[in-house]
């Protein structure tokens, strides 16, 4: 995978890509090579098994350089609480949260708004990872159809306010926004 360069974060970055596309690696580089320390703040609730062993993973991979915080919900609240400027904050990821949102009848508009004043109003840089699910198949249900288009609507508010947008693919990072 390519690593990012050395450097200070811009204020706001999205990191999109694939499932297994190298996203949550290279975000988690960004941070690394860019500050001391950083906020891990995970959105995953582990429902199964799978998501559990996945889960274990994620956190195996992260060595001490890393606080962890868990917001499967509040993002808003963990991106204004846990956001300063000496320790970057990484969102991993913003497509689980939608999911937990939706699963949970939330007011998804409302739930979007929120969570841009938040990023708006944070003190420190932040590294969102999100799903691109717009490429594949078509879901063949409704609420697979709903998610789609929620996740791509999310996806373009995010990417309309963030200062770099960069999409992974088989590990290599393309530039979208603010290179």
């Amino acid at each position: 995978m390519s690593s990012p360069s050395r450097g200070q974060l811009p204020p706001l970055t999205l990191v999109l890509g694939g499932a297994r596309s190298g996203k949550s690696r290279y975000a988690e580089a960004l941070v690394e090579a860019a500050a001391a320390c950083g906020t891990y703040c995970a959105t995953a609730e582990a429902g199964d098994d799978e998501m559990a062993a996945r889960i274990a993973a994620h956190r195996a991979r992260r060595g001490a350089f890393w606080r962890t915080v868990e917001a499967p919900r509040n993002l808003a609240a963990a991106v204004l609480g846990e956001a300063a400027p000496e320790r970057p904050l990484l969102v991993d990821c913003l497509t689980l949260w939608l999911s937990n949102l939706m699963l949970g009848g939330a007011a998804i508009d409302d739930e979007f708004a929120t969570l841009r004043a938040a990023l708006r109003d944070a003190d420190g840089a932040i590294v969102l990872v999100a799903n691109e699910v717009g490429l594949g198949l078509v879901p063949q249900t409704p609420l697979g159809r709903q998610f789609r288009d929620a996740a791509g609507r999310l996806n373009q508010e995010v990417a309309a306010i963030a200062d770099r947008v960069v999409f992974v693919a088989a590990g290599l990072p393309l530039m979208l926004k603010g290179g």
